[in-house]
């Protein structure tokens, strides 16, 4: 059955589904029993059974995390589909308000494609106490699907704190809040499963890719939602599933904080990201065979497929079956890897990268160019 990845959007439509319930005893795996044990340890004077303590645990992040999630509702355009004009679609997600590091107020943190195309006067924003907003400012990144709404309040509103997804470690407890099918507040519990995860197709337009999975259910509708850990920090920012039917099956992906935070603070400070780039086409896939074909002796690293003339790529003099091993000293996991590396550089940054070529390692220097500069030429080159 062929699987797919589906952004977290719903419709206006709630979908219900009928069927069995069954009951089955439960079982609590090693990775909750040492996490209850560990809360036990931080609080010795609750006592009882861990698994009251747990749940003390979940429902006390809950109510920390909850009246800062919202609920948020946009109305995309009408779209030109062959000869014929759709009519205009109300989409839903969920979002999260932060402060920033970076200027004072309210933002709201939700995804790119919840909000895509909608004007602010299109979009509604409504918290856990039933207060209303329209966003003042709405700024975006398609490439990594995140979006910041300003939000402009004579009162306070509860926020909620971006934590350091660097600690979110495979086997820790979760929680997942949302909007999944417009049921506002809804809240889900899992672990992390994995990290780094970028070999996820959602589209062509997003590019900056290195999310953290997690079976937390999460169900359309959750997009822009807080995945939270056990402090009651922000580590993630759920996106999509991968999915047979397109609803949940245990296999989500959440945008870390850390890029969060990241993207966040340029789009507030300049209204756009900026990135880094060398000018080469990578491949998607690098298999065992054609690692041991170049002489590899393990999968690492990115394979260069194409160089595109006069890009820092070519001048560094990259060529086509390079594969990129290392970055300074960062050695390079996969294509997706070496993207994410190379966006976070600056313009005019001079960087180290060790080589494969012909069976031997080489060290060549490249100067990082403009990522926007760099779209702009391309497209004039198109045309």
């Amino acid at each position: 059955m062929k699987r797919i990845f589906v952004p977290c959007v719903a419709g206006a439509a709630l979908l219900l589904t009928l069927g069995l319930v069954a009951h089955l005893p439960m079982q609590i795996g090693s990775h909750a029993v040492a996490q209850t044990r560990l809360i036990a340890a931080q609080n010795p004077d609750a006592g009882g059974d861990p698994l009251v303590m747990l749940s003390d645990r979940y429902e006390s992040v809950a109510n920390k995390v909850m009246p800062a999630v919202v609920s948020i509702e946009a109305i995309k355009p009408p779209r030109l589909v062959g000869s014929k004009t759709t009519k205009p679609v109300e989409e839903s997600g969920s979002g999260v308000i932060v402060k920033s590091d970076v200027k004072a107020g309210y933002y709201v943190i939700t995804n790119n494609h919840v909000v895509s195309q909608s004007k602010p006067e299109q979009i509604t924003v409504q918290l856990q106490d039933g207060r209303v907003f329209r966003p003042t400012v709405v700024n975006a990144d398609p490439e990594s699907d995140l979006a910041i709404l300003t939000i402009d309040s004579p009162q306070a509103l509860p926020t909620a704190t971006l934590g350091n997804s660097d600690n979110a470690r495979v086997g820790r407890l979760v929680l997942a809040i949302g909007s999944p099918f417009g049921l506002s507040q809804s809240v889900t519990h899992g672990i992390i499963s994995a990290r780094d995860r970028g070999q996820v197709t959602l589209g062509n337009a997003i590019r900056i890719k290195e999310f953290l999975q997690t079976d937390a259910a999460i169900n359309p509708g959750s997009s822009g939602g807080p995945l939270v850990d056990m402090t009651g920090e922000v580590i993630g920012i759920n996106t999509a599933i991968a999915s047979h039917n397109g609803s949940n099956s245990g296999v989500a992906f959440s945008i870390p904080s850390n890029l969060v935070r990241k993207v966040m603070n340029q789009l507030i400070q300049q209204g756009a990201v900026q990135r880094g780039y060398l000018g080469m086409q990578l491949a998607l896939s690098f298999d065992p065979n054609e690692a041991m074909r170049l002489g590899l002796d393990r999968v690492r690293g990115a394979l260069v497929e194409k160089v595109f003339p006069a890009t820092p790529a070519a001048d560094a003099g990259l060529v086509m079956s390079d594969v990129i091993l290392q970055l300074e000293n960062i050695p390079i996991r996969n294509e997706n890897h070496l993207i994410n590396l190379i966006s976070s550089l600056t313009p005019g940054q001079r960087v180290r990268l060790q080589v494969w070529r012909n069976r031997d390692s080489t060290a060549l220097n490249a100067v990082v160019g403009d990522w926007a500069k760099a779209q702009a030429r391309f497209r004039t080159d198109e045309q």
